[in-house]
């Protein structure tokens, strides 16, 4: 698939994620096959700009191309500047943000919520096109409830005001992460613009995956949620597609390296005080992943996954929350290989 001059190496990409897919979650994904990662969402408040939590949005160091930056506001002018900005900080690809439902950003009128102004919708994209001269994409859901699903239309008009991919997550901005993604509007799209569409909702295995790109005939799927905890679901992913056949679940071993890489990343990359705290919710996704399959089998397990997420929880020392991890890992690990 193609975004501007950007080829990407295969049809694998993640998902922005505010307070997830920050630089050290990047960079393990891409490593584990993403052939593009997209940061978390920079508001388009310039007064925002310059706090910690931007500057670290901004921070870029090692990554490879293409960089792809998510932006959000309601005001055409205000998100070309904020393009513009963020392409002066190292973006090589500008992500507008029109999917998120989350009520802090749709009450001020940005994300999913500017689905209900097609108008609007225009004149942001056709500022921020106009603003920059690197490729535009972006992202929207299939409409703002399952009564107004204007998907189409809005699709028409990205393609008419210079959008090089639109991704498109299948649900409404009512539907939330409620129920589950539909890949019908997300077919309907793709047969009626010729710009590339990216699939996303519910993409949580490699199976899943195929199915999704069978369904929609898209030209790439988007991974979010289910790369919380399973970085390597990309490489997974990858695998089945090229053969047909899935990976061995990854070894205890193996994830005890990946985890290991991650939380020191983190540590680096915010310090020890936020890292510990940011750490707490990747390490719960990765024992809610690795130790899934042995829940079904030993019930016992579910105790003891709580009970460890409850006392590292309490940890505040890098060094202490690590080694415990590590060592949980391994301990239960030996469940997974008895």
């Amino acid at each position: 698939m193609k975004i501007g001059p950007y080829i990407l190496e295969n049809p694998l990409i993640l998902a922005p994620m505010a307070g997830i897919t920050d630089r050290p979650f990047r960079m393990l994904c891409r490593e584990q096959g993403a052939a593009l990662t997209i940061s978390e969402m920079v508001t388009s408040n310039k007064h925002l700009w310059h706090t910690r939590k931007t500057q670290l949005r901004l921070d870029h160091r090692g990554e490879s191309s293409p960089r792809s930056v998510q932006i959000a506001g309601s005001d055409p002018l205000h998100m070309a500047e904020a393009a513009q900005f963020n392409v002066e900080n190292g973006a090589q690809i500008i992500d507008i943000n029109m999917g998120c439902p989350a009520k802090k950003v749709c009450n001020v009128m940005a994300g999913s919520a500017l689905l209900k102004n097609e108008s609007l919708v225009a004149d942001i994209l056709h500022s921020v096109v106009n603003a920059v001269d690197v490729p535009v994409t972006l992202k929207i859901r299939t409409g703002w409830d399952i009564d107004n699903r204007n998907a189409i239309i809005i699709a028409n008009i990205a393609e008419a005001e210079g959008i090089q991919a639109l991704t498109i997550h299948g649900r409404t901005r009512a539907c939330a992460f409620k129920g589950e993604a539909e890949y019908e509007t997300i077919a309907a799209v793709k047969s009626r613009i010729n710009i590339p569409v990216i699939a996303n909702g519910d993409i949580d295995s490699p199976e899943r995956a195929a199915d999704v790109l069978r369904q929609t005939g898209a030209d790439a799927i988007m991974i979010g949620r289910g790369a919380q905890g399973r970085p390597w679901i990309f490489r997974e992913v990858l695998h089945y597609l090229e053969h047909g056949e899935k990976l061995p679940d990854l070894e205890t071993k193996e994830v005890n390296l990946l985890l290991n890489k991650h939380l020191k990343s983190l540590y680096d990359f915010y310090g020890e005080y936020a890292g510990v705290r940011i750490a707490r919710k990747h390490i719960g996704w990765y024992c809610k992943h690795h130790f899934n399959q042995l829940v079904e089998t030993n019930s016992d397990i579910i105790t003891e996954v709580e009970s460890f997420r409850k006392s590292i929880n309490k940890v505040e020392s890098a060094e202490i929350q690590l080694e415990k991890t590590i060592k949980f890992f391994t301990s239960k690990g030996s469940l997974l290989a008895a």
